[in-house]
């Protein structure tokens, strides 16, 4: 790779002249109907060139209409209607009403919704957040004026007292708000697919030997793995102290990795990726092995071991840091680079950022290794508005707490909220806290359902997070929900494409899909793809109940939970959900469409599936079309006109389709599919009527009922077939009907409490001769576990066509003490409102 193209990316800063309204001291660019660039200059002139926010500002100009008088100027669009005294902006001078909302210029960023934050270090639980673009109120605003420039691919700064902002009057559309941030500043990347399996992280002073012997362990315990992470004690750490610290560090550590082009390519070998921590802070010094190369590049005299400075404000050093000290390690073997910076936004020129400077140069470096990691790609921390353009991020040193679990769910959510959706967290939390087999468990049942897995842990002799080192229960889950990671790749790669091509983050906050006040109030609860809800658990189990406890809002229509599927709800309401450490509510709405890699033995690197089995919740028709990497190598020409992006045109696609009155379902044809044979299974969620009959002409079909579900397999099919191929499984297939007692009796009979307490539960809930509602009151007056009248309360009220269903009745007992009514006719006096 030419150091050239490392200065070269898709942009086009300037603003269509019909969109622009301007004064002597003022321009206001109408970028689209709900969408105003507003800038003030005291010299008269603007910025045109690239920010590290917007790189595309060229919009086709909305209808608008300007009231230009000697005092006053107004804009009006179809959505906002801008007012300004044409003087310095002022927050008497320059307003705009949209919907009901005024807002008033005060030179500041808004999204009272949030967005996220540069890093989680130290975090104990909640961090405050940067503003996204998104509001409660009808507007939010953006404001530019100070960040970072490029000017023919090279930085820049901004000149002194210019303001430079974006008014989002997007009234609630939060989603179309996303859109236009995405329009303005650039899509998500699409990731690698490996990306999306397991990573393993842990800072530890691993050798060679040691590294790989655990790697090998992992594939012993049929743990699959993608990436290798190697933290920074794989250079000299240990330096004479006249260099100064050991955290900055190019040189291998021969103690620990006597041959490194030797242990690459054993990881290599094994199906993995590397990727090395590098903290670059304190540049190039005379101990390393690459310090006379690096001198030599730059003219830097060496006599007197004088360090080579990192400054990244200097061209010449960063092409020397890239195409002679990290081009060696990666002809090595080094796949991508963690950056690892921790060292402030400062350089030698005021307004540059290095953080920027180095996810920005690093990103577009790895182009030249498109032949190994298939997609440009770098690890590092959030920089501010735009960094969803350099994936993936790294979240930082988290403590290992219950506060620190609960918050990571909608420290992810809201990321999106400023259009960052790919979050790589420390799970299972990084450093303090104590060792809690529960604890972890919850965090990589998180972790399963979050962008990005990696494991990972501080130096601490105690703190590691290899699965066999829990007790035996929390073993076998933590590898069970690694294993279901590398299932769930043929849907995350799928909801990869999506988020680069139609704007949508894999998580989404649940706002974003509905407008009910409700879906404000479930912060760590988040829609995970465009048809299941994730609600982690993120506190400690119930000791009578056995079950960890969250509390969920789910909109309207019916549900039905993946790892639960006895458990059917209707939605349009709170629910409190209860599950045991095995499970974590995924609840999937009626049409869903969920395909899995079943391949029998998953391999590292995650390799296209042999087998694939679709989990299918009836009830409404649905829809879904797998997406997977060209054939070829998943990767795009070298000679594509945009190694960035490659063509939707080339990815592999298989669209399946549930048809819900004729109950058939179509799978197929694949397009631009090299043709070749497939097994496919289909996996009814929650469905077990015995009379379903699948009928495949031409096919040995069997099928197996268990767990609340009917699989049926169909054997290997021809992924070329022209037409695809049909599978009829019955019509109007519905979710089957909660058994109150029998799903009850389960739960209470697992509940460790007194036996006599047990008796009055199960009277309340399955005595017929009583009303519901006079059954539901006798619950709640009962002196038992508040965890397990809920758990109870959760089956009771779950289905509304269960029979003595307590649907409409529900009350919640607070588990603090005292009680909450969420829904339902109660008498206020079992009520804490």
């Amino acid at each position: 790779m030419a150091n050239s193209s490392r200065y070269s990316f898709p942009c086009k800063p300037a603003t269509n002249p019909k969109a622009i309204v301007s004064g002597s001291h003022y321009r206001f660019s109408v970028l689209t109907s709900r969408l105003i660039r507003f800038e003030w200059s005291e010299d008269g002139e603007f910025e045109d060139r690239v920010s590290t926010f917007a790189l595309f500002r060229w919009f086709d100009a909305p209808h608008y209409r300007v009231v230009d008088s000697k005092h006053c100027l107004d804009i009006i669009t179809e959505h906002v209607h801008l007012t300004y005294d044409k003087k310095q902006f002022s927050s008497s001078g320059l307003s705009a009403k949209i919907g009901e909302d005024v807002w008033h210029y005060d030179g500041k960023s808004y999204g009272d919704l949030g967005g996220t934050a540069r890093t989680l270090d130290g975090a104990w639980g909640r961090v405050d957040l940067e503003p996204g673009v998104l509001s409660r109120k009808a507007y939010a605003v953006l404001d530019d004026s100070k960040s970072m420039l490029f000017d023919n691919g090279w930085i820049a700064t901004r000149r002194p007292g210019r303001i430079d902002g974006y008014l989002f009057g997007y009234n609630g559309d939060h989603k179309a708000a996303i859109k236009a941030f995405y329009r303005i500043s650039g899509r998500q990347p699409v990731l690698p697919r490996w990306t999306l399996g397991n990573w393993w992280s842990r800072y530890h002073e691993y050798t060679a030997s040691e590294y790989l012997d655990l790697m090998d362990r992992f594939k012993e315990e049929g743990i699959p793995l993608n990436v290798g992470v190697i933290d920074m004690d794989w250079h000299k750490v240990n330096i004479p102290p006249k260099y100064g610290s050991g955290w900055t560090g190019y040189s291998w550590n021969r103690d620990f990795f006597p041959d490194p082009d030797g242990f690459m390519k054993e990881l290599h070998k094994r199906g993995l990726k590397v990727t090395l921590n590098d903290h670059p802070a304190d540049g190039i010094r005379a101990f390393e092995d690459q310090y006379q190369a690096v001198a030599k590049a730059l003219h830097h005299d060496t006599s007197r071991e004088a360090p080579i400075e990192f400054d990244c404000t200097d061209r010449k050093f960063l092409d020397a840091y890239f195409d002679v000290l990290k081009l060696t390690l990666e002809k090595q073997g080094v796949d991508f680079w963690w950056i690892d910076w921790q060292q402030g936004n400062r350089t030698k020129i005021p307004g540059v950022d290095p953080l920027w400077v180095l996810n920005h140069y690093h990103y577009l470096t790895s182009r030249r290794s498109l032949k190994v990691i298939q997609r440009p790609l770098t690890f590092s921390r959030y920089a501010g508005a735009g960094s969803h353009r350099y994936p993936i991020g790294f979240s930082g040193d988290t403590q290992i707490t219950w506060a620190g679990l609960e918050f990571q769910p909608e420290f992810t959510a809201t990321a999106s909220n400023i259009g960052y959706g790919w979050w790589s967290h420390d799970i299972g939390g990084h450093w303090g806290g104590v060792r809690s087999n529960q604890l972890t468990v919850r965090w990589v049942q998180l972790g399963c359902f979050s962008p990005i897995m990696r494991l990972h842990s501080t130096k601490n002799l105690w703190n590691s997070k290899e699965p066999w080192n829990f007790e035996k229960e929390a073993h076998k889950i933590i590898k069970d929900f690694l294993v279901l990671r590398h299932r769930l790749i043929p849907f995350l790669y799928t909801m990869n494409v999506r988020a680069s091509y139609e704007h949508e983050p894999l998580i989404q906050p649940m706002y974003w899909n509905h407008k009910d006040d409700e879906a404000y109030t479930v912060p760590t609860q988040y829609y995970f793809g465009p048809d299941l809800i994730v609600a982690p658990i993120t506190s400690p189990d119930s000791p009578a109940s056995l079950m960890g406890g969250v509390r969920a809002w789910l909109p309207k229509g019916r549900f039905v939970d993946l790892f639960h599927p006895h458990l059917v709800y209707d939605g349009g309401r709170y629910m409190h959900l209860h599950r045991d450490l095995t499970q974590l509510p995924v609840l999937a709405r009626e049409g869903t469409i969920v395909p899995l890699d079943t391949t029998p033995k998953l391999a590292n690197g995650s390799p296209r599936p042999t087998e694939i089995t679709i989990l299918l919740v009836v009830g409404k028709d649905a829809h879904f079309e797998l997406v997977e990497e060209p054939e070829r190598d998943g990767r795009c020409d070298d000679d594509d006109d945009d190694l960035l992006q490659p063509a939707l045109s080339a990815f592999v696609r298989t669209p399946i389709t549930w048809d819900q009155a004729q109950g058939i379902l179509t799978i197929g044809p694949e397009w631009n599919g090299a043709g070749k044979w497939r097994q496919w299974n289909v996996k009814l969620i929650g469905h077990t009527t015995t009379d379903v009959q699948a009928r495949v002409p031409g096919f040995r079909v069997t099928r197996d009922e268990a767990e609340g579900c009917t699989t049926v397999a169909l054997g290997n099919v021809h992924r070329w077939s022209p037409e695809g191929f049909e599978i009829a499984l019955g019509r109007d297939l519905q979710l089957d009907v909660v058994d109150v007692k029998a799903r009850v009796f389960d739960m209470l009979h697992r509940c460790e409490m007194w036996y006599d307490q047990k008796d009055p539960v199960w009277d309340a809930v399955a005595r017929s001769g009583d009303a519901v509602q006079t059954r539901v009151e006798r619950l709640l007056g009962l002196g038992v576990d508040a965890a397990v009248k809920n758990a109870v309360m959760e089956i009771w009220a779950a289905d509304g066509r269960s029979e003595g269903g307590a649907k409409g009745h529900e009350v919640w007992a607070d588990v603090k003490g005292g009680m909450v009514e969420e829904l339902g006719e109660v008498l206020q006096e079992y009520v804490i409102v």
